[in-house]
């Protein structure tokens, strides 16, 4: 996001995000919102090492799972663009993943938080998303996400 004019860049927490985006109690993953404009967004979640996170099977979260993260991470940014404009975001649901990359396997043995950055490339309402999973330096996984609102 550097160069790019901030709306915010104070950080949203969890209670806020629950009010922009239909997912709520476990399934709520993104925990904060650290920036975001009208092109991207960076939260951060520590939910992957939650041992009640509900995408756990046999005590373990796969990597695939790094691409819910990205879609909440775009839900969210819908949410806050629409709340700027005075409006509720309608519900969208992932209606395509291209160029999809996993870089590990698993989440829930990485120690670090994730941070999910998503940017939009085009589109507002139906909306395609370059989204990048990382902990620390160390890119887990990246990919373009479509959105899709509910008719």
């Amino acid at each position: 996001m550097n160069g790019l004019k901030t709306v915010s860049n104070i950080p949203i927490n969890k209670a806020e995000i629950r009010t922009l985006i239909p997912d709520c109690g476990l399934m709520c993953l993104v925990d904060s919102v650290t920036e975001w404009d009208d092109r991207s967004i960076t939260c951060i979640s520590n939910t992957h090492r939650d041992p009640a996170n509900p995408l756990r099977r046999d005590g373990q979260l796969s990597a695939l799972h790094a691409f819910e993260y990205a879609a909440q991470t775009v839900a969210v940014h819908g949410g806050l663009r629409a709340r700027l404009a005075d409006m509720t975001a309608p519900p969208g649901y992932l209606a395509a993943l291209r160029d999809a990359r996993l870089r590990v396997m698993r989440l829930d043995d990485i120690a670090s938080p994730l941070q999910i950055c998503a940017y939009r490339l085009f589109g507002d309402a139906n909306a395609v998303y370059e989204c990048r999973v990382s902990a620390g330096d160390v890119l887990l996984a990246d990919g373009r996400i479509t959105i899709m609102l509910r008719m």
